[in-house]
């Protein structure tokens, strides 16, 4: 099987995902070396704690994949968000805040979120062109 983020965003939800995602990250000790051995008493359960763990290469590449997976959906809610606070009447102001950027930024990253949805064919040009329309003027810097 080939781990790439179209594969594991069939098999995820966004929590899934995440889930997932943690788990690797928190299994990785990102120690540089590997095959170290210490001495080990069987009495004493604390090598257990102290021990350290990295990733196998179908791990590693999983938790890449996953990344991207939950970036994408994290972009598509963006759009999603942006759209529903303009139709409630949001200003750019109040738009920008809650993604800590400058308005204009924000309209900018909007427009751009309109045009990767419409070239992967996730709106359609008339649903594009109205995302476009209520975005309204761009914000002045």
């Amino acid at each position: 099987m080939h781990i790439t983020p179209e594969v594991l965003e069939r098999e995820f939800s966004l929590s899934t995902a995440a889930t997932r995602l943690d788990f690797l990250s928190r299994r990785d000790s990102g120690a540089a070396t590997l095959n170290t051995v210490a001495p080990e008493d069987p009495d004493d359960w604390s090598s257990i704690r102290d021990a350290e763990t990295t990733l196998d290469v179908p791990e590693a590449l999983e938790l890449l994949a996953l990344g991207e997976v939950i970036a994408r959906k994290a972009r598509d809610s963006q759009l999603i968000g942006i759209r529903a606070a303009l139709r409630g009447g949001a200003g750019w102001d109040q738009i920008a805040a809650a993604l800590d950027v400058a308005p204009d930024e924000a309209w900018t990253a909007y427009h751009r979120l309109i045009e990767l949805q419409e070239r992967s064919r996730a709106l359609d040009p008339e649903a594009a062109g109205a995302a476009r329309d209520l975005a309204g003027a761009r914000p002045r810097r």
